[in-house]
């Protein structure tokens, strides 16, 4: 069983009506937590969103923390596959409509028919085209997008499960996708061997897989959740406003970084934009991030966008922890540096007093050493100036002194001559 990971604030069709059954998957507009009980962190009920709506003419938060004409010098993902493993991806959404080029659905339908709405919204994340009268597109808005729809089908066998993921991530690697992005997770987090050997198999074929870390994390609990922390994988966790990790978002050793997760805009079947939250939203964003880097370094492996994803993000320490892994994702520092990446990254060095060529100011309690030079240059230079002057002086008294005198000895002499 599988549980899509993302909270959305919008009403979404109530596709998955019975979680409790173990083949199926628990409802995209809920956490996983929430369709088995548990709390309930979206809105679900809410009419906010109407597929096939409006658009929302302000630039989103998410998109207004990067310099987007920086970062689109550099790459847009033009030339760049990324598989979207969901419930498909309506491409009569006009900013999405350019953007998919095939894909496959396993639980009848199509690639490009979504029910739930949760693929459409991971897509345009990624991939979506500019269009006028909104702030909103996608992080690498020139990449293609491959619909694999393994879930959000139409009766008890359209919910999928992890063999429909598996085949699916198979066919992606099949299809060339260099990017595979997967937003969901094992329901009551389980491994699953089937799931495990198809993802291990696609990651020694060189795709980078990211997944959502998952929704499960109110508690502040660490656990692992599959396929996020299978080796190979880009676990993102969702952070808020703040580049905080967002209440919900699972906590763990296996989360590689944090990215945006509250309040995501994103399209919506049918046409126009909604917002959502989850961690399902975030691993988009860091999908954005990765086909920008594939298209500027065609030659790295997955292994090195990852890494270059992860020594890049701000974080708080030099370290990763287990709240937003290595860091929130920093697009235009991933972009821009130019060094090439390990495949695995190394924690920041320490900051040690005296390094790197800044020398610590001593503290004085009274007269430095260079304020008592300075004092005996001008005590010298005065001194010199007062004698120069007292020379100066005495060398025009001394002459007043014999000018008078041979005045006075001239007139003596005359007065004697005349006399």
């Amino acid at each position: 069983m599988l549980a899509v990971t993302g909270i959305c604030l919008a009403s979404t069709p109530a596709a998955f009506a019975d979680p409790a059954m173990s083949t199926r998957l628990t409802d995209a507009g809920k956490s996983a937590s929430s369709a088995s009980g548990g709390a309930d962190f979206g809105l679900s009920a809410s009419t906010e969103c109407v597929f096939g709506g409006d658009v929302i003419k302000s630039t989103p938060w998410s998109l207004q923390r990067i310099l987007l004409d920086q970062l689109w010098e550099q790459a847009k993902g033009k030339g760049v596959t990324v598989a979207v493993i969901d419930t498909g991806v309506d491409n009569r959404n006009t900013q999405l409509r350019s953007a998919v080029a095939g894909g496959e659905s396993y639980v009848g339908g199509s690639a490009t028919q979504d029910i739930e709405g949760h693929g459409t919204r991971v897509a345009g994340i990624i991939a979506a085209r500019p269009i006028k009268g909104t702030g909103f597109v996608g992080i690498a808005p020139e990449a293609k997008i491959l619909s694999y729809r393994y879930t959000g089908g139409e009766g008890e066998e359209g919910q999928g499960d992890s063999g429909t993921m598996s085949r699916a991530i198979k066919d992606a690697v099949a299809k060339g996708a260099e990017i595979i992005n997967i937003s969901s997770d094992t329901a009551n987090k389980k491994d699953n061997e089937g799931l495990r050997l198809a993802v291990a198999d696609a990651v020694s074929k060189g795709a980078l897989i990211i997944a959502a870390a998952g929704n499960d994390g109110a508690d502040g609990k660490s656990a692992k959740t599959y396929p996020a922390s299978y080796d190979g994988v880009l676990a993102v966790a969702a952070s808020d406003r703040n580049d905080e990790r967002a209440f919900f978002s699972q906590a763990g050793d296996f989360v590689d970084v944090a990215a945006p997760g509250v309040g995501m805009v994103s399209t919506v079947p049918g046409g126009g934009q909604c917002t959502a939250d989850g961690t399902s939203f975030a691993a988009p964003y860091v999908a954005g991030v990765a086909a920008l880097l594939k298209e500027k370094h065609p030659e790295w492996k997955a292994s090195q966008i990852a890494t270059r994803i992860k020594e890049t993000a701000q974080r708080p320490g030099r370290e990763p922890n287990r709240f937003i892994g290595w860091g929130v994702v920093d697009p235009v520092a991933a972009l821009s540096e130019e060094s090439t990446p390990g495949t695995s990254p190394k924690p920041d060095p320490p900051v040690v007093a005296g390094s790197g060529g800044v020398v610590p100011m001593a503290v004085t309690m009274g007269e430095s050493e260079a304020e008592r030079e300075r004092r005996v240059a001008i005590y010298v230079l005065g001194t010199g100036l007062a004698l120069a002057l007292v020379v100066a002086g005495s060398g025009v008294a001394v002459r007043d002194w014999r000018s008078k005198r041979v005045g006075r000895a001239g007139r003596v002499g005359r007065t004697g001559q005349s006399g």
